[in-house]
């Protein structure tokens, strides 16, 4: 199942997790709409066939849905006496923090064995360096703020552009860097709004007629981009200030093929390590290699930004 937010690559989780499947010769069961669907039994036989043609899609084709009834006792009752009537054995989870902490309160709770994929644009989950959807996600990113750049250069504007990243600055560093930002706001960096307008001045001085801010939407400056965007002009009346939200189009689009891939090798080793005998754990890939992290260890850890990366983009910066 996929549950929270969809994420490129969920398709290729789920045809890669289906396929595994009836190579060693287990029934597989797609359920509907994550938890809710699990507690309402929405669920579905998923062979080879029923799963082709969609390695390429975006979304999820078992869709996503966020559930009130789950988070009690009562509604995870539902759901295991629901998993017990179709004769499922066990669960791959398809999502994240929030799915598998789902999950893990439902282990604890009746002892059912779950395997955790992480899929989520904001590659904020520990035990992996890379969650479904975040490569595409960047990839999405950086075209945007290109064709955002050919605006600011044709006009000597400023332009404000907010990516996703309510708890982690993964995208806005990454993207930033690789379009060229001429500053990047993240949530483990405070820059401060003195240090920022230091900055645009900098640039200004330099010669730089346009600039680009790559700004994380869970940045601490300012209560949110438009309020940057006031600050700036309020101080700096001369610039002309623009602000973009690329929103939820940074979720959409085909998955790349790096997430294909990705998605493709953590659906295998999540059905083989139930197949053999293991649970609560979480697919990962470390250092190009799949690795098993501890469902636990994967909630209550925290992803840590690349240091030796923010050092460059400073560097960058001048």
């Amino acid at each position: 199942m996929t549950s929270g937010g969809d994420a490129p690559g969920m398709n290729a989780a789920i045809r890669s997790v289906v396929r595994a499947s009836a190579f060693h010769g287990v029934e597989c069961v797609g359920i509907y709409r994550g938890y809710q669907g699990m507690i309402e039994g929405d669920f579905q036989v998923m062979g080879p066939r029923s799963v082709h043609n969609i390695i390429n899609k975006g979304g999820t084709v078992l869709k996503s849905a966020r559930s009130k009834e789950f988070r009690t006792s009562e509604g995870r009752k539902k759901a295991y006496e629901a998993l017990k009537r179709e004769n499922v054995d066990a669960l791959v989870l398809i999502g994240g923090d929030g799915t598998f902490t789902g999950g893990l309160i439902f282990n604890q709770e009746y002892g059912f064995p779950v395997m955790g994929i992480p899929g989520t644009i904001d590659n904020d989950i520990y035990g992996t360096n890379f969650t479904l959807g975040y490569d595409t996600a960047l990839n999405t990113v950086v075209e945007a703020i290109d064709k955002i750049r050919d605006t600011a250069s044709s006009h000597d504007r400023l332009f404000f552009i907010e990516v996703m990243g309510r708890d982690a600055g993964h995208i806005a560093l990454n993207a930033g860097v690789g379009a060229g930002a001429e500053e990047i706001l993240i949530p483990e960096e405070n820059l401060g709004l003195d240090r920022l307008l230091e900055s645009l001045e900098r640039s200004k001085r330099s010669g730089k007629s346009s600039s680009i801010v790559v700004v994380a939407e869970g940045d601490k400056i300012g209560k949110n981009v438009f309020e940057l965007k006031d600050y700036v002009e309020q101080n700096h009346p001369d610039y002309d200030v623009r602000v973009s939200v690329l929103g939820h189009m940074q979720r959409g689009g085909a998955p790349s093929c790096f997430d294909r891939v990705l998605a493709s090798r953590m659906g295998v080793k999540a059905v083989e390590s139930l197949l053999e005998g293991k649970s609560n754990y979480m697919v990962g890939v470390r250092d190009a290699r799949m690795m098993l992290t501890p469902l636990e260890e994967a909630v209550k850890g925290k992803s840590e930004i690349n240091q030796e990366l923010l050092r460059v983009s400073n560097i960058m910066t001048i």
